[in-house]
């Protein structure tokens, strides 16, 4: 399946920072791995901002929490998460 604007809502803005929830029956890999799949929203994503996806499509629901990298021309997410650098 594909990105549903639609399906993307703040739940709070702060100080720049705005805390997104995804409701997708998309599976996990498709929405965290797969290039572009924020693209169409990345004109209101900015670094740093947080998507909470509710994953609907699984046989049980599910949610991941997902950090944008980046946002401008395309947005990229990754897994929300303590960072694995030292």
């Amino acid at each position: 399946m594909a990105f549903k604007s639609r399906e993307l809502s703040v739940l709070a803005y702060a100080n720049g920072f705005t805390l997104w929830h995804y409701r997708t029956e998309d599976a996990p890999e498709t929405v965290v791995d797969v290039a572009g799949y924020f693209d169409s929203a990345c004109d209101m994503l900015r670094g740093g901002d947080q998507i909470i996806v509710n994953l609907l499509g699984q046989s049980r629901p599910a949610i991941v929490n997902l950090v944008v990298t980046a946002a401008g021309d395309a947005a990229a997410v990754t897994p929300a998460g303590p960072s694995s650098r030292a």
